[in-house]
């Protein structure tokens, strides 16, 4: 997830102070560059950004480009040969889905603005993947079923949606964002985006789907944060 803040326990190597220090430094120079040179920075700082366990990274001037957030510091990267996604729980039919079966579903398009619950928004992303509701309707949800639970790969991360809310159509299994495959700074091989709700709900690293009797609140809701996660007009 996009996320404002960062638990405290990290996996991969920290940033270093002085690398910390310098990167600020060209987030100063981005400022005066303009938007170009900020969306350059963005890129860049991806990598350092995930695993930095300060959070400073993220406090940078970047404009409207993407900040990058990971909750245990870093995350082991997963290709499209060996992704999986489960998605279970109150269903008649559990599955499981490689890339290419997620690839073969029909997909959806559409552009809309990215907001993070902290103020920065990243205009008009292109996105694309597959509505959740042709899973759900795929795993034949039970009556027991009121909710959607979200897991990812980097082992901490959840989050949930009422199921009334999962099926929107503009809320979707992401393949593709931005005009190319999910990066996995971004998130990917494959994340959830869920349109009109920050991004903390728009989970990344995604791994399990699990239709639940009730909605459990995620990571973020868990310290503090909304568990309706609707976008303030």
């Amino acid at each position: 997830m996009d996320s404002p803040d960062r638990d405290t326990r990290t996996t991969g190597t920290p940033v270093g102070r002085r690398v910390i220090l310098g990167l600020i430094g060209l987030g100063g120079l981005g400022i005066v560059a303009g938007p170009a040179a900020q969306g350059g920075l963005s890129k860049l700082l991806a990598p350092a950004q995930v695993r930095d366990p300060t959070g400073l990274l993220a406090l940078l001037p970047l404009g409207n480009n993407f900040r990058f957030y990971s909750v245990v510091g870093s995350v082991q990267e997963k290709s499209a040969t060996d992704y999986r996604l489960s998605v279970g729980g109150e269903v008649a039919t559990p599955a499981e889905y490689t890339m290419a079966q997620l690839a073969q579903l029909p997909q959806t398009a559409f552009t809309q603005t990215f907001h993070c619950v902290t103020g920065w928004t990243v205009p008009d992303v292109a996105w694309s993947g597959v509505r959740l509701s042709t899973l759900l309707d795929r795993a034949d949800p039970k009556r027991t079923a009121t909710a959607v639970r979200f897991r990812s790969f980097d082992g901490t991360y959840t989050e949930s949606l009422p199921i009334d809310k999962a099926r929107g159509d503009d809320v979707i299994v992401a393949l593709r964002m931005l005009d190319a495959p999910v990066t996995h700074d971004h998130g990917g091989p494959v994340r959830m985006y869920v349109g009109g709700q920050y991004g903390y709900k728009s989970t990344k690293w995604l791994s399990g789907i699990e239709l639940t009797t009730q909605e459990i609140p995620g990571y973020w809701e868990r310290r503090g944060y909304d568990l309706d996660g609707t976008i303030d007009d």
